[in-house]
């Protein structure tokens, strides 16, 4: 399929090009509100897993504080995590480094999110092929209740995308994106600031403990 092998890369470049263009002011007003607000580095950096597992560098705003406790230790997320790193959140301003990844070809504009290296041998069988594409920006969890999913449902998404996607699906996905950014829905679980750390499916636990 010409849209899977060609068109879709060409349509990360282009795009992402001009976002990156279109938005450079906005770049450098939210560098000086972290700096200010949170102080330095202004963007967070992490390793994650993209196609095939390759790993690559993945880069955000900061939306956190480096608050510690006494023994040196980072203080909980909840605890970290200002009123300005909330809505930096709820409007995902704190992704717009990540286009930077898609002009390189590290992500996509839309495929799976990118998680945790820590998470790849906890995988199963099927949850593992979230792989086969380039992670993206935004994705089909993430149009149907991002964190607001359990982990499996999450996953179960990303497989689906990965499956069946097409033109047609990453334009559904891009414009229900926004909907959602616009109505903030789905940024954080009931309860919590962030997302539980994804611990292993119960049937990768059972088949472990065989």
């Amino acid at each position: 399929m010409l849209y899977r092998k060609f068109f879709k890369r060409f349509f990360d470049i282009l795009l992402s090009f001009i976002a990156i263009v279109i938005l450079s002011p906005v770049y450098i007003i939210l560098a000086i509100l972290v700096r200010t607000k949170l102080g330095s580095p202004v963007l967070f950096h992490q390793d994650r897993p993209g196609l095939k597992g390759k790993i690559f560098p993945m880069y955000k705003f900061r939306s956190m504080t480096d608050e510690r406790d006494e023994k040196g230790e980072l203080l909980p997320d909840e605890v970290r995590l200002t009123s300005f790193g909330k809505k930096l959140r709820s409007t995902s301003l704190d992704e717009l480094p990540e286009l930077f990844s898609i002009l390189k070809g590290d992500m996509s504009i839309v495929g799976p999110r990118p998680l945790l290296v820590q998470y790849l041998p906890l995988y199963n069988e099927r949850q593992s092929h979230r792989h086969d594409v380039r992670p993206g920006l935004t994705g089909l969890a993430q149009v149907n209740g991002r964190n607001s999913l359990s982990w499996e449902d999450k996953f179960e998404y990303d497989v689906e995308y990965t499956e069946k996607y097409s033109f047609f699906m990453d334009v559904r996905i891009i414009f229900m994106t926004v909907k959602n950014v616009v109505k903030r829905e789905g940024i954080s679980p009931e309860g919590a600031a962030t997302m539980d750390f994804f611990r292993g499916s119960k049937d990768k636990e059972d088949k472990d403990g065989e």
